[in-house]
């Protein structure tokens, strides 16, 4: 990229832009339901799939293990999920929505839901599914220029 291109025309900083602007979204209306973005990718996750471990659910929501555990103690303490020991090892808890979580989640996604509403309705069928080839790749890319950690 040319050194004369002004920073705010990199593709960077127009993701981390749109990010911003998505959470920025999604932390007001979920604020309404005492959720934070974490708490409610948590229960999003349940619903799908119940039944995970802390861990299961932290590389799901890009966090670390200890913050899932505070994440977690606060979701039983506020009885949204409930969570017990894994029949394949007694040291694992395994978690699970409850029917007061089902209902907040359910009411949370529809508002949730307006937004990715709103945003499909800005594009044409064909500019959607080019949009999202774009950010695919786009994410793809993102993920192999990432230095691995693990060396």
């Amino acid at each position: 990229m040319s050194a004369d291109v002004p920073v705010e025309e990199y593709l960077c900083t127009r993701i981390r832009r749109a990010e911003q602007a998505l959470m920025g979204h999604h932390e007001a209306v979920l604020r309404g339901y005492g959720l934070t973005m974490t708490q409610y990718t948590v229960l999003l996750a349940l619903s799908r799939e119940p039944d995970l471990s802390g861990a299961q659910l932290a590389r799901a929501c890009g966090v670390t293990q200890q913050s899932m555990g505070g994440v977690l103690t606060g979701l039983q303490a506020k009885e949204l999920i409930e969570r017990r020991p894994s029949t394949a090892h007694a040291k694992v808890l395994l978690a699970r929505l409850t029917a007061p979580g089902r209902d907040l989640l359910d009411r949370a996604y529809q508002e949730v839901v307006v937004l990715e509403r709103a945003l499909t309705d800005r594009f044409t069928p064909e500019e959607h599914r080019r949009f999202c080839e774009y950010l695919d790749r786009a994410t793809a890319t993102l993920v192999e220029q990432t230095p691995d950690s693990s060396h």
